[in-house]
C-alpha cells in the first residue's frame, strides 16, 4: 500500500477516489517515563521514552488507516496528515494521541 503526504503520485494517476480513511492511537506514558522526561526537560536533551511511545502510536494509527483503505479496495492513501497531541491527566500523568487521515484511492494507467 502506497502512503503519501502528497496528493499526486508521479506516474500513477488516480482512477477513483474512495473516501476519507483515518487511524487513531492513544497511549499512556507510564509514570517513570513521565518523570524521566521532566528531568530531561530541565537538564536538556531528548527523551527516548517519549520518542519510542510517539513512534509506536504513529505506527498503530498508520496501520489502522491502511487497514481501512484496504477494506475499501484502495491501492494507495494520498494527502496524508498526521497530528500529535498530549492529554494531561489530573493525576499528573499524560496520554499521547496520534491521529492520521488521508484519502483512499484506486490508481490507474
Amino acid at each position: 500500500m502506497i502512503v503519501s503526504t502528497t496528493t499526486v503520485l508521479e506516474g500513477s494517476p488516480v482512477r477513483q477516489y474512495l473516501g476519507l480513511v483515518t487511524g487513531e492511537a492513544i497511549l499512556g506514558a507510564n509514570i517513570f517515563a513521565d518523570l524521566f522526561a521532566k528531568v530531561r526537560d530541565i537538564v536538556g536533551g531528548r527523551s527516548g521514552a517519549y520518542e519510542r511511545e510517539l513512534r509506536k502510536a504513529r505506527e498503530i494509527a498508520t496501520d489502522e488507516m491502511v487497514r481501512a483503505a484496504q477494506d475499501l479496495g484502495a491501492d494507495a492513501v494520498i494527502g496524508v496528515d498526521i497530528d500529535y497531541e498530549t492529554i494531561s491527566l489530573s493525576d499528573g500523568g499524560g496520554m499521547l494521541m496520534v491521529s492520521i487521515s488521508g484519502t483512499a484511492v484506486k490508481l490507474g494507467a
